[in-house]
């Protein structure tokens, strides 16, 4: 792969969506930085796919560590390539913790690996992405219909709807004993889905503050239920065989995940996919040729005041204020 090969950055590529969207965009002849916790289980997942090592390279990242983060964005800076992408995917998803664990900053997990690192991250290689003359970048996040209450996965109360209430535990520092963004007690499948809105949330405020300067599109997308992915690893096992059959026959919403890759992967390099601002979504029951389009996002999502000052507190947990 040459230099002029156009480079992504992708969060999480070791399994699930980020590995085959790592795949994906091989395929489309991008060359892939390949941010993962795990830089030998990535090496061993290349090798089963048979990429192409001369189409990637692996660089380790600690989401949960905002140290980690810091050192990869001097890392990747140090390979010398333009950067065209950046893919906010990485995620963990801790659904039986009876009590929270923390990062390397004393964060909650969830909310410190899916969001608060990607939030650093996404600030730093801002300056990446301006660089580039090439005047299609874009910077991608992940998201989940679970984050969205204007959808049906969004409004099932199990354990409770994302709800950011007034950012007190953000407000208040998010150390201990402060383990949930709205300040209130642990629950960690609500903890995950809160993450998750907090970077559809971050998706538009860079929106809103950088794409009218900087020309780079800022978008998100819910790429279809991966129900056999290994964000599930840490459910009962009777959930994880169960929940596939569940996605497939009963609701419709399964995808697998190439289909999911494939779809991070439109959105990340196809034309269509030039919009700023916007959540992509292929919806539920849609077959493999379903059509793209744009999903509306849940009041808190779109709350500007909120966005705001979650914007300012999110910069102080950081260290970028």
């Amino acid at each position: 792969m040459t230099a002029a090969s156009p480079t992504v950055i992708i969060t999480g590529t070791s399994s699930g969506v980020g590995l085959y969207a790592t795949k994906a965009l091989i395929n489309r002849g991008w060359f892939v930085v390949c941010a993962c916790r795990n830089p030998e289980k990535m090496k061993q997942a290349a090798a089963q796919l048979q990429l192409d090592p001369q189409q990637y390279t692996i660089l380790p990242l600690d989401l949960a560590s905002l140290a980690s983060v810091r050192q990869f964005v001097e890392d990747f800076r140090r390979l010398g390539r333009p950067l065209k992408a950046l893919v906010c995917n990485a995620a963990i998803y801790m659904p039986l913790l009876k009590e929270p664990l923390r990062s390397a900053d004393g964060y909650e997990l969830n909310v410190a690996t899916n969001y608060l690192g990607h939030f650093l991250l996404s600030r730093l290689l801002l300056k990446d992405l301006q660089a580039n003359p090439d005047p299609d970048r874009r910077l991608v996040v992940v998201g989940t219909v679970t984050a969205n209450t204007e959808e049906l996965g969004g409004k099932i109360p199990i354990p409770a709807p994302a709800d950011l209430g007034d950012l007190a535990g953000l407000e208040a520092g998010f150390k201990e004993p402060i383990a949930m963004i709205d300040g209130k007690r642990f629950k960690p499948g609500k903890a995950y889905k809160d993450s998750k809105l907090c970077l559809m949330i971050m998706a538009r405020e860079l929106h809103r503050r950088y794409h009218e300067e900087t020309g780079i599109t800022f978008s998100s997308l819910y790429p279809g239920c991966v129900a056999d992915t290994a964000l599930f690893r840490h459910h009962f096992p009777l959930f994880r065989r169960l929940f596939p059959l569940f996605q497939k026959y009963i609701t419709g919403g399964y995808v697998s995940q190439e289909l999911a890759g494939e779809r991070v992967a439109q959105v990340v390099a196809d034309p269509e996919f030039r919009p700023s601002g916007v959540h992509w979504s292929w919806g539920n029951r849609q077959s493999k040729n379903g059509k793209p389009f744009i999903q509306k996002l849940s009041a808190q999502a779109t709350d500007q005041k909120r966005a705001e000052r979650l914007w300012d507190l999110s910069s102080k947990l950081v260290g970028l204020a």
